[in-house]
């Protein structure tokens, strides 16, 4: 086989794992920016080692510990990722009070467009439990473990590989693994953090009629069609800032307040951690605005996440136009 036909074999093989791995690290770092440097460095070392790779192992093996290691080298070195919530549990902002300063994008958890961390063939009852491993809940408790911990439950719980299989991958014994695996289940129960029971059924999928109408009532900005959809103890965030919001008198007096610069925005449906959302483009589609994550429980908006465009970068991450055609 010529160097060159040698060369783009290899470079295809491994390019074959990259969505997959990107979930991987997406999970274990909490953005989608980190993920994607995660994996191209994943894959340049590869690529720089592929000679010492003696099959001894699947290739698929080997790349997950190669991005293992190097989640752990980027986790080492930065601070831990939240949502609002997690910052001041317990303590809502007011909608009437002052919005505190933004704080550095390192500090969220961020959204993932569905096209980047998941794959959308094979099984459906499988791509229904890895929307759930990607949802910004699931995520954000992630990051309240320790970073083998992390890798352990993702390994065991959300990819299904075996105890010796994660054993070998980390350096560990089995009975090691087990025992991470049981601290880590703990440690997110003992937090009252959601600890999400895999299942091909999504508890709180919309369904196309409901999401009409959130689209409907909020670019109408009828106060009275969303108040209709949203539950009574609902939860807003708004990363960069830390502000959060808790009930829907609070949800909708923000919306009448400083959110009613939304007025005559246009919302476009995109897929996101799993799920159906949007993404918001204000003063009619000429300014891109937030990507919205709304969460449905029986039928009603339980919380919804408005991650803010800073920089351009979101909606670039999205495939999303920095505007919206006439």
């Amino acid at each position: 086989m010529a160097p060159e036909t040698l060369t783009r074999s290899v470079e295809d093989q491994l390019e074959q794992h990259r969505r997959e791995l990107t979930g991987y690290c997406y999970r274990m770092l909490g953005s989608a920016t980190d993920a994607e440097d995660a994996v191209q460095e994943t894959l340049t070392r590869a690529w720089r080692n592929i000679d010492r790779f003696e099959g001894r192992a699947a290739l698929r093996t080997w790349l997950y510990k190669i991005a293992s290691n190097v989640c752990f080298d980027a986790l080492a070195a930065g601070q831990k990722r939240a949502m609002p919530i997690d910052l001041s549990p317990g303590r809502p902002s007011s909608a009437h009070g002052p919005l505190e300063p933004p704080v550095a994008e390192t500090t969220w958890i961020g959204p993932a467009p569905d096209a980047l961390v998941l794959d959308g063939t094979g099984d459906p009852a499988a791509l229904a439990e890895a929307r759930e491993s990607v949802r910004l809940a699931f995520v954000a408790a992630l990051q309240h473990l320790p970073p083998r911990q992390r890798a352990i439950l993702i390994l065991r719980d959300v990819l299904r590989w075996q105890a010796s299989e994660v054993a070998e991958l980390l350096h560990l014994s089995v009975a090691a693994v087990n025992s991470a695996l049981q601290r880590a289940r703990a440690t997110l129960a003992s937090r009252d953090l959601e600890v999400l029971e895999l299942s091909a059924a999504s508890v709180d999928q919309a369904s196309e009629e409901l999401l009409a109408r959130y689209l409907d009532a909020f670019e109408r900005y009828d106060m009275d069609a969303l108040t209709a959809l949203l539950h009574e103890d609902a939860t807003q965030s708004m990363p960069p800032y830390p502000m959060w919001l808790r009930g829907r008198e609070e949800l909708i007096a923000w919306m009448r307040g400083p959110g009613a610069e939304c007025v005559g925005s246009k919302l476009v449906p995109v897929q996101v951690n799993g799920q159906p959302g949007f993404a918001q483009y204000r003063h009619g589609g000429t300014t891109p605005w937030s990507i919205q994550v709304p969460v449905w429980r029986d039928g009603k908006i339980a919380d919804i996440t408005y991650f803010l465009e800073t920089d351009g970068s979101l909606f670039a991450l999205f495939g999303l136009p920095p505007q919206l055609d006439a």
